[in-house]
């Protein structure tokens, strides 16, 4: 497990070094760049841009190619995260174990570093598809697609049935329903795109595909049991904060170890996947599915 570790730590190296060069802009204001600097360098797994990078290695393309739609995958995260930290929402004090950007720059600063990162992905989306030299098709499908699946229908779609179901009771199916938007949209819209912009053929984007959705699902899971069993201090933030804000979980629906047993079978059904497509470099793939059934953070 340490091999993949430090393959996530260089790649999260790569991608902030990347990010910075996206906001160390000084056409921006400077507070404002202050606030979008502050989330987006603050670290954390980078577990959605990682996966665009091994996915595109996976399928041979190209890792500077691919790089741009990571940061715009990351950049999109750290929006959501954000706004969903603001008192009218999750109202959390701190991400990362550092002070959320609302506690630093104020609600409104930090309502604008968000709109800010969102607008910044779709126009860094736009200009790895051109340097990519990705056909208009493809193109204009990429970032269609990432507006559906982190917007009304996707992720932000899944942000509102959250907030909806806090304080009543919800079904195993509803609570699938709910993170399957709001987790599992962006870390497939990851590998998509990785996809994609290395030429993946259909049966080879269908089993990724397939692959991400099970991941998206049991990241969600895990970071549940987490929020049970995990540690302050290597998560960044409380635990226990869903049972004090009335959310449903997987281990309230169905109990702790039923969660993570699912979180094994998801995995393997995962790594299944990646291992039925021929012409795929799999071990990075693989480890990183492996990686979230251990990950303590």
């Amino acid at each position: 497990m340490r091999e993949i570790e430090q393959y996530l730590k260089e790649k999260a190296v790569i991608v902030e070094e990347r990010l910075r060069s996206y906001v160390n802009n000084p056409e921006i204001p400077d507070r404002l760049r202050e606030s979008m600097a502050y989330s987006l360098l603050a670290g954390g797994k980078r577990l959605r841009p990682i996966l665009v990078l091994a996915v595109a290695e996976a399928l041979g393309g190209s890792e500077e190619k691919a790089l741009p739609f990571a940061c715009a995958v990351e950049m999109i995260h750290t929006y959501s995260l954000i706004h969903d930290d603001l008192p009218s929402m999750d109202n959390d004090d701190f991400r990362r174990g550092i002070p959320t950007n609302h506690k630093v720059y104020g609600e409104a600063m930090a309502i604008l570093a968000g709109d800010a990162l969102l607008t910044k992905a779709f126009g860094v989306l736009a200009e790895g598809a051109l340097n990519a030299d990705l056909s208009r098709e493809t193109a204009l499908g990429l970032i269609r697609e990432c507006a559906v699946r982190a917007g009304a229908e996707g992720m932000v779609g899944g942000q509102v049935k959250d907030l909806q179901g806090e304080g009543r009771s919800v079904t195993l199916e509803e609570l699938q329903e709910i993170h399957r938007s709001k987790t599992g949209d962006l870390i497939t819209l990851s590998v998509r795109l990785g996809s994609l912009v290395s030429g993946a053929s259909e049966d080879k984007l269908q089993a990724l595909t397939g692959y991400a959705e099970r991941l998206g699902l049991a990241f969600q899971i895990q970071d549940d049991v987490l929020d049970v069993v995990g540690d302050r201090e290597k998560l960044g933030k409380p635990i226990g904060s869903d049972e004090q804000k009335e959310k449903s979980t997987y281990p309230a629906l169905m109990g702790l170890e039923d969660s993570k047993k699912w979180v094994r079978k998801l995995v393997d059904e995962a790594k299944s996947l990646v291992l039925s497509l021929e012409g795929v470099r799999p071990n990075r793939l693989l480890a990183i599915a492996d990686y979230l059934t251990y990950r303590e953070s």
